[in-house]
């Protein structure tokens, strides 16, 4: 029979293991593919199928993170609120949101944003070339830990800037 400090120190570690796995997943929530990306993904995968391929073996079509990037594909404005923000929230908020501010920088609202950090500005509107966050991204120094973003996102984000950098 097993003993009684065997099941208690059985059940601690399912506990923990259960708390690690909700406690990620709750830090870095997985991207949703939005509305824009699929309507993009369904317009490429129409015009980019060879015609001698059959559709059930096609490898062509291009996958939801490489998928161009959403509002820049249609020429549109690109949203703070709608496009950029859900990108700091589900990457950036463990070192720039919450109890955490990692040199001086809120990615909280677009005003914490603009004030920018100890380093100074980090984004400069209208030149993403010459702006902080948009080179840290690019080149996946930034986020440090957790996923990476991925090409369109970090192209959404140089778009938004280069739109601009709109509180919109």
């Amino acid at each position: 029979m097993v003993s009684m400090k065997v099941k208690f120190g059985l059940l601690l570690l399912i506990i923990g293991l259960l708390s690690a796995c909700a406690s990620q997943m709750t830090q870095t929530p997985a991207s949703q593919p939005t509305k824009k990306v699929v309507s993009v993904i369904l317009s490429t995968q129409a015009t980019e199928a060879p015609a001698n391929v059959p559709a059930a073996i096609n490898t062509s079509a291009p996958a939801v993170e490489n998928a161009p990037a959403p509002a820049s594909a249609a020429g549109e404005t690109v949203s703070f609120t709608d496009d950029i923000l859900p990108l700091f929230e589900s990457r950036c908020m463990n070192c720039h949101g919450q109890e955490r501010l990692e040199e001086g920088l809120s990615l909280r609202t677009y005003t914490d944003m603009m004030m920018g950090s100890k380093n100074g500005a980090v984004v400069v509107p209208g030149d993403a070339s010459n702006s902080l966050l948009a080179q840290l991204i690019s080149n996946q120094k930034m986020p440090k830990r957790g996923p990476k973003l991925t090409p369109p996102q970090v192209q959404l984000i140089i778009d938004w800037i280069n739109q601009g950098a709109l509180d919109n």
